[in-house]
């Protein structure tokens, strides 16, 4: 039915009528009050008669709405807002879906929508709404747009091939195609027809994107800010698991590699600038616990001094990066990456990528928690990563030599007055500790006597 259609019938329990946006509380009850329910669509510019007035359209006037929506509902939803071109007039349509996690509150009000009205639902009628209501995550809820041919047959084939050698969950045999995917929550019966559920669609789907928006926006930044000069983009594609992939082989083409030679060793010493596996992890916490309801990307900026991963949602409630407990946003998409070894143990990824980083040499990943989405920042420590390697030859250094050996990475040389300046030493103590980074084969004597200096044996 055509929007036109729709407004000459009139308002109704799935139907609302707003002249203007002046009435935007009343928007948000009736947001509320259709989340309740079964839905519905609010009009902003059309009266009570079904007459079409058309509102003023500003620069942000959508960007408002939500806004107004977001700080006044909870949970929160997120209902299509965009506006039609109708009779030569301008009008804010507000598509409001049944939201499966009930009650949803507006102003701390719970509301329900009853004939042409909002009613507000007391504290027994919110009792049964919840009790009646059973919680269902957005991975365990059906892609009713999709069908079982959707499935690629060969994708959970090596699903269940991979499953069997990280987990030793036995191949299922003589079982269902459908049986089989309901039994690992990715396809559920509605209507008495078998339909994908979003975990199928975004863990097997022969083109996801085509039911879901979800991608990874990967760029590689020249200096330290977002700018237009990048030196490399992907945008990454696919399912979750080959997201990943892509995404992982975007990083490793744009980090830097550390390359050293010492006498203590017959073998080169190569180190990326950043632990891959800490990284992957926090690309797979930002697939797997992201909000799927936000309409954003996730993005993997990469600039000189740093790597960003920034996933829209926040942690859920009661939890922090400071104490990570397992309370998933999506546990069905957990347990399927869990079941082919890229999850190990549930609630140890902050803890992981806090290691990896440490042994590596390189500070501990920061945690931007905001409203809206999560950022995690891995700080480059440049060449100086190689020192962590260098000791795990059994080189023992000192912290004099440590910060000398990173001032070298970072300048290209060290002196002995640079060494004294640097560690607060005398110049016999400067003197005897680049010697014995000489003799550690770490440092190569360049030229003589005041204009000595030392550098570093890289590449050779």
């Amino acid at each position: 039915m055509k929007m036109l259609e729709i407004i000459e019938a009139g308002e109704s329990e799935t139907t609302e009528f707003k002249t203007s946006l002046a009435e935007w509380r009343d928007v948000i009850e009736s947001i509320s009050a259709f989340s309740n329910k079964n839905g519905g669509i609010i009009f902003i510019g059309v009266g009570d008669n079904c007459e079409v007035i058309g509102v003023d359209i500003g620069k942000s006037t959508i960007e408002v709405l939500a806004n107004q929506i977001k700080q006044n509902v909870d949970p929160l939803v997120y209902p299509s807002i965009h506006v039609e071109d109708m009779n030569g007039k301008q009008v804010i349509v507000v598509d409001v879906a049944e939201y499966e996690q009930k009650p949803v509150f507006a102003f701390a009000i719970a509301f329900v929508r009853v004939g042409k009205s909002n009613q507000k639902l007391g504290s027994e009628g919110i009792r049964n709404l919840a009790v009646n209501t059973s919680k269902v995550y957005w991975d365990g809820r059906a892609c009713v747009d999709a069908d079982l041919k959707d499935v690629d047959e060969e994708k959970v084939d090596w699903f269940l091939k991979t499953r069997f050698t990280k987990r030793k969950v036995a191949m299922p045999s003589q079982i269902r195609f459908e049986e089989m995917l309901m039994n690992i929550g990715c396809a559920k019966k509605i209507d008495k027809e078998v339909k994908p559920t979003n975990a199928g669609i975004v863990f097997f789907c022969k083109y996801s994107q085509r039911f879901i928006p979800l991608r990874i926006l990967c760029a590689r930044f020249k200096g330290v800010d977002i700018s237009r000069t990048t030196l490399d983009s992907l945008d990454c594609s696919g399912t979750l698991t080959e997201m990943l992939e892509q995404t992982e082989e975007f990083i490793r083409r744009n980090v830097r590699l550390f390359g050293f030679r010492t006498p203590f060793s017959f073998r080169r010493i190569d180190k990326l600038e950043y632990p891959i596996e800490a990284l992957r992890e926090g690309v797979l916490n930002a697939l797997v616990h992201r909000d799927f309801e936000a309409p954003s990307d996730i993005r993997v900026f990469i600039f000189d001094d740093r790597i960003e991963i920034s996933s829209p949602g926040n942690f859920p409630r009661g939890t922090t990066p400071e104490n990570p407990l397992h309370i998933p946003r999506n546990p069905m998409l957990c347990q399927l990456m869990r079941d082919i070894g890229y999850i190990e143990k549930y609630g140890s990824g902050i803890y992981f990528m806090r290691d990896a980083c440490k042994d590596w040499g390189i500070t501990e990943p920061e945690f931007i928690v905001s409203d809206i989405e999560t950022k995690v920042i891995f700080r480059s420590g440049g060449e100086a990563v190689v020192i962590s390697e260098i000791e795990n030859l059994g080189i023992e250094l000192n912290d004099r030599q440590r910060n000398a050996l990173k001032s070298t990475f970072t300048k290209g040389f060290i002196n002995n007055k640079i060494y004294r300046e640097l560690n607060g030493v005398s110049d016999e103590t400067a003197r005897v500790e680049l010697s014995q980074l000489v003799e550690k084969g770490l440092l190569k004597i360049k030229g003589k006597g005041r204009s000595t200096q030392y550098v570093l044996i890289v590449g050779e």
